[in-house]
């Protein structure tokens, strides 16, 4: 047989063979964040938020990985808490940190997620603005929807909803941090320029001022996305009732501390 002609079948072999193994690596079995939202048993309630939140898409820009030690600040019911437990796996510890009121508006469900469940989810009621843990203990931390909660003020008795420091709670966040930790933060986006005006009555917050605040405690922004961007939004209607539930514009900034 001629040898041009081996040499091409080789040729063509070797072609074939690369072209299989990149259709195996297309086709393998998902990461774990993908794996993570597809796990056994995540409450229906989650998986109808899967959707609208795209939370493994969200996580994977944050980069956990097994081991880690994470907090979920401000987690409520713990949506992203258990899928962050999934991520970091038995090595790992996940805190689901919520304030008494938090815990108080979420009706406890942390309680029922965790229990028998997610042994490496512990759930803490913190003071945001003196959390009792440790410093630079954590590789990553959590605020999803919640900033700009920190500006809203409710005087009602009812809420329980108490005034903070603000920048008292970014410098907590960045104390529990490990230097080159992250913080991978989504909110609401208000209309540029509103600061933090839209906080009380529409439950947004500025993209432009959120970031400038956290650069000031020594983060620097190292990625953004448009994941969660609704153009449709006209940012004036309040976020989490009424017709724009699950509906809004929403930034994710993620930010490495620096020191």
């Amino acid at each position: 047989m001629p040898a041009a002609f081996l040499s091409g079948r080789r040729a063509a072999l070797c072609a074939s063979l690369i072209a299989l193994g990149a259709l195996a690596a297309a086709t393998a079995s998902p990461d774990a964040y993908d794996a993570a939202v597809a796990h056994a048993g995540r409450p229906a309630d989650d998986l109808k938020r899967d959707a609208i939140d795209h939370p493994a898409e969200l996580l994977r820009l944050a980069g956990l990985k097994p081991g880690m030690q994470v907090a979920d600040f401000m987690a409520a019911d713990g949506y992203y808490s258990e899928l962050a437990s999934y991520i970091v796996g038995p090595k790992g510890h996940v805190l689901l940190l919520n304030n008494a009121t938090w815990d108080y508006w979420s009706g406890d469900h942390w309680k029922e997620r965790i229990a028998g469940r997610l042994p490496n989810v512990e759930h803490r009621t913190i003071d945001a603005e003196h959390v009792d843990v440790p410093d630079h203990s954590l590789d990553a931390v959590l605020l999803i929807k919640a900033y700009h909660d920190f500006y809203a003020i409710d005087d009602d008795p009812k809420a329980k909803w108490p005034r903070f420091d603000v920048g008292r709670v970014a410098e907590e966040i960045a104390r529990m941090l490990k230097p080159g930790g992250i913080l991978l933060l989504e909110d609401h986006s208000a209309k540029p320029g509103t600061g933090t005006s839209a906080a009380t009555p529409l439950h947004r917050i500025d993209e432009a001022y959120t970031r400038q605040e956290f650069e000031k405690h020594g983060f620097k922004l190292v990625r953004s996305s448009d994941l969660l961007r609704r153009p449709d939004d006209p940012r004036d209607a309040i976020s989490y009732k009424g017709p724009m539930v699950g509906k809004t514009d929403r930034f994710v900034l993620v930010f490495r501390k620096q020191r």
